[in-house]
């Protein structure tokens, strides 16, 4: 079964407005998680032209790379280190608007420049964090913060 985006809006704000009922309608029948992830990366990417969408997955003392769309990746990412690290470490959603000013940043891509990083937490535990960089400076802040959280909370992990 095909399925297209329909996306016709151009601030960021109605983007996510269009984008993230149509990805929680299309995730909504599947109950296989990594299906699920895999689409919603592809929808953000597809919307928003990031450099990197992806999900890491908590698997004992690592993050380990998740379904994602863009560049080929870092594979694992140890707990406290990096800007994913670090946002699984401290349970706490990240806004980097340069990358390279974040101190320990792991350059996955060099072509990256600002990212955001959200925690899934389950139980009180993260139990998964998305990732999403951009090739611009500054390119995240609060909208993608509340937006991508809303969606992230459609998600069945």
């Amino acid at each position: 079964m095909a399925e297209d985006l329909l996306l016709t809006k151009t601030t960021k704000e109605e983007l996510y407005q269009e984008l993230i009922p149509q990805l929680t309608a299309l995730i909504a029948g599947e109950n296989d998680l990594v299906a699920n992830l895999a689409n919603v990366a592809a929808g953000l990417k597809e919307a928003f032209g990031f450099l990197w969408v992806g999900f890491y997955l908590v698997k004992e003392d690592n993050l380990v790379l998740g379904p994602f769309q863009g560049p080929v990746a870092c594979t694992r990412i140890p707990k406290g280190k990096g800007v994913c690290g670090t946002s699984w470490e401290k349970q706490k959603t990240l806004i980097i608007p340069d990358v390279e000013q974040f101190e320990g940043h792991i350059a996955c891509s060099s072509l990256s420049k600002s990212e955001i990083v959200i925690p899934i937490v389950k139980n009180n535990e993260v139990v998964a964090i998305l990732d999403v960089d951009s090739k611009e400076l500054n390119t995240f802040d609060q909208i993608d913060e509340e937006n991508l959280t809303q969606l992230l909370n459609e998600i069945n992990f």
